[in-house]
């Protein structure tokens, strides 16, 4: 059972390198958008380069979408950018080398003997780190589609922007006045 990947949770603000060393922290990455945090398996598996191959078509989206799409791997730097390199991606990618994403999350694959593999998790996350949605991937058939993700993040956009529909009379009238003060 995992640790804290339950919905309304924040997530911890790790700090991880990247695949060329570069130290970055989960909530600069998010900045105000929203963000889709891969905890990948492993270079190692296959599953994970076809997942991986389907999100580039994904982040092309997430570019024009307000939203940032993470993956961390539990691997070193080396391994982590040969995933990156061979399925085409270009998003950040953190090395979890450590685990301490993998042990504070309690989401160590017990089932995989030779590879420090973690359960893959998909999280969807709103402002500030929060869960809104979580996506168990040791079945392959568990992780989201690129089209499951549009509609979460299409929903969670509802939510979390007020000028959502900008249609609606309070929001034009908000609009409005900014523009007057300014």
């Amino acid at each position: 059972m995992s640790k804290g990947l339950e919905v309304g949770v924040v997530l911890p603000d790790f700090e991880l390198p990247d695949d060329e060393g570069n130290r970055h922290r989960l909530s600069a990455l998010q900045g105000e958008d929203m963000m889709v945090l891969q905890l990948g398996r492993g270079e190692h598996c296959p599953r994970e380069r076809q997942q991986h191959r389907e999100l580039v078509q994904f982040h092309q989206w997430c570019a024009v979408a307000f939203t940032q799409l993470v993956t961390i791997l539990p691997n070193d730097a080396h391994e982590t950018n040969k995933l990156k390199i061979t399925t085409g991606a270009y998003w950040t990618f953190l090395c979890d080398e450590q685990l301490e994403v993998q042990e504070a999350l309690d989401i160590k694959e017990y089932t995989d003997t030779h590879h420090p593999a973690t359960v893959p998790h998909t999280l969807v996350l709103g402002p500030g780190l929060t869960i809104e949605k979580v996506y168990v991937g040791y079945w392959f058939w568990g992780r989201p589609s690129i089209h499951q993700l549009w509609a979460d993040l299409q929903e969670l956009t509802k939510r979390v922007k007020e000028d959502y529909d900008p249609t609606r009379p309070e929001v034009r009238a908000a609009w409005e006045s900014a523009q007057r003060a300014s």
